[in-house]
C-alpha cells in the first residue's frame, strides 16, 4: 500500500489511506510500518466510522466474525481471507453486508495469488459452470509430488514440508482436507449459484495415503494428487463438492502442478475448459489478492455502488457422496491360490460394479490383486467391498482410491 501508493491512487482514483493496524504483539518489529498506526483493539479500530475498507487477515472464525459485522454496521466494506469462515457463514455475511449496503470480497481465501473467485463469480456470470476441478492445497501438493518423486512415506515428506515452512506445527487442517473443503464449499457455492457449507463437503486427508499407492499409481501411468471436486449432476438438478486423494493420468494437465502450486480446472458450456494454475498460499501471493480486492472495494465506496453479493437463486440440493459416480483402484490382500480371481469378480457383479481391469501378484500362499473399475457410485462400491471383506479368501483392503480425470 505504501511502495505503490501512486498507481493504487491513479487505479482507484483516490489515495488509500492506511489507517491502523491491530495486531496481537505490538513489540513485533515491523519494518514500514508507522507505529502508531499499532494498536490491540480490534473492535475499537473497525468501530471508528471513518474506516471505509476493512481487510481481515486473522483467520479462525472468532474474533473474526464479530470484527467483520461490526464493520458493516459502522459502515465499512470487507476485504477477508478468511476460508473457514466464508465456507462456514458466508450467507450470513453476505447478507450483513447487503444490508449495511457494504461489499465482501474473499479472493484471497481461495488459491492464494491465483484469480478464481472473481472470474467466477463475474467473469462467468453469463455461462454454465459444470465442474471445477483442482489441486488447491499447497502443502498437500508438495507432501505427495515428493512421495511421488523419491518415494518418501507420508511422514518422511510431511517432516520436509515442516522443515521447509509449507507445514505448519500442526498440520491437521492441511493434511486432514480441511483447508481444502473450505475452499471447495466457497467454489461450489459460486460456480452453481447455491449455498454450498463446509459441512456439505465430503472430505478424506492423506494421511492414509502409501507409498505402495504412489508405485500403484506409477504403473497405472498416474499420479495421486489431493482434489477438490465440485460437480453439476447431468440433470442439473443437484450438485456434489467433495475433497479426496485420486490417481489421475500423467497425461492430465493437473499431474504436472509441482511443488506447492495450485491449479483448478472449470468447465463450462461456452468457455469450455479453463484453467488457473499459480502459488496458492505465501505472503505475498496473498498480498496479491487482497489488494485487488481492496482496489475494487475502494472503487465501488467511490462509486456509491456495491460490487456482486451472494448469488444463491439456483437452491440446489448438494447430494450425498454414496451418490457420487467414479472410478476406483482398490488393492486387496488374498490368498494365493485357484478361483480367488473368480470369487472376486462374483462379488463386483452382484453389486453392479463392473471391472475394468486386474492384476494379481502372489508369492508364498499371500498374494495382491489389483482391481480397477469402471464408473460406479459411491454407495455401490461400499457394499462391494464389505462384501468382499466377508470372502475367506480376501485377507484384507489394503487401500482404495479415486480415479479421476479420465
Amino acid at each position: 500500500m505504501t511502495t505503490q501508493a501512486d498507481d493504487l491512487a491513479a487505479r482507484i482514483g483516490a489515495p488509500v489511506e492506511l489507517a491502523g493496524i491491530a495486531v496481537r504483539r505490538p513489540g513485533r518489529v515491523r519494518e514500514g510500518v508507522p507505529a502508531e498506526l499499532v494498536t490491540t483493539d480490534a473492535t475499537a479500530l473497525v468501530k471508528r466510522g471513518d474506516i471505509d475498507v476493512v481487510v481481515e487477515v486473522i483467520g479462525g472464525i472468532e474474533p473474526a466474525r464479530t470484527l467483520i459485522t461490526t464493520a458493516f454496521d459502522h459502515g465499512a466494506s470487507v476485504v477477508s481471507a478468511n476460508k473457514a469462515l466464508v465456507a462456514q457463514d458466508g450467507a450470513a455475511l453476505h447478507a450483513a453486508a447487503e444490508q449495511r449496503g457494504a461489499d465482501l470480497y474473499y479472493e484471497a481465501a481461495v488459491a492464494g495469488a491465483i484469480p478464481l473467485v472473481r472470474p467466477l463469480r463475474e467473469s462467468l456470470a453469463g455461462d454454465k459452470v459444470n465442474r471445477v476441478l483442482g489441486i488447491v492445497n499447497g502443502t498437500t501438493n508438495f507432501i505427495l509430488d515428493r512421495m511421488d518423486g523419491s518415494g518418501a512415506g507420508y511422514s518422511e515428506a510431511l517432516d520436509e514440508a515442516t522443515a521447509l515452512g509449507y507445514a505448519e506445527a500442526d498440520p491437521t487442517a492441511d493434511v486432514e482436507g480441511f483447508d481444502a473443503a473450505a475452499k471447495a464449499a466457497i467454489l461450489a457455492g459460486i460456480a452453481f449459484h447455491t449455498r454450498v457449507t463446509l459441512d456439505d463437503v465430503h472430505r478424506e486427508g492423506l494421511t492414509e495415503v502409501t507409498a505402495a499407492d504412489i508405485a500403484s499409481a506409477k504403473r497405472m501411468g498416474c499420479t495421486v494428487k489431493l482434489l477438490a471436486i465440485c460437480e453439476r449432476a447431468a440433470d442439473g438438478r443437484s450438485v456434489t463438492a467433495r475433497v479426496h486423494p485420486a490417481m489421475i493420468p500423467l497425461s492430465h494437465p493437473l499431474a504436472s502442478v509441482r511443488e506447492a502450486y495450485n491449479a483448478v480446472f472449470v468447465e463450462a458450456d461456452a468457455a469450455g475448459q479453463l484453467m488457473f494454475y499459480g502459488p496458492g498460499a505465501g505472503g505475498s501471493p496473498t498480498a496479491s489478492a487482497v489488494l485487488g480486492d481492496l482496489v475494487a472495494a475502494c472503487r465501488n465506496k467511490l462509486a456509491g455502488a456495491t460490487g456482486p453479493g451472494e448469488s444463491a437463486y439456483s437452491r440446489l440440493p448438494v447430494s450425498p457422496m454414496g451418490d457420487v459416480i467414479t472410478r476406483y483402484h482398490i488393492s486387496l490382500d488374498v490368498a494365493d491360490k485357484p478361483g480367488v480371481l473368480a470369487q472376486v469378480a462374483t462379488v463386483f457383479a452382484e453389486h453392479g460394479v463392473s471391472i475394468d481391469t486386474v492384476r494379481q501378484q502372489g508369492k508364498d500362499g499371500e498374494a495382491s490383486l489389483v482391481v480397477v473399475t469402471h464408473r460406479a457410485s459411491d454407495a455401490a462400491l461400499s457394499s462391494t467391498v464389505e462384501a468382499l471383506r466377508r470372502l475367506d479368501t480376501v485377507r484384507g483392503v489394503a487401500s482404495i482410491m479415486r480415479v479421476e480425470g479420465e
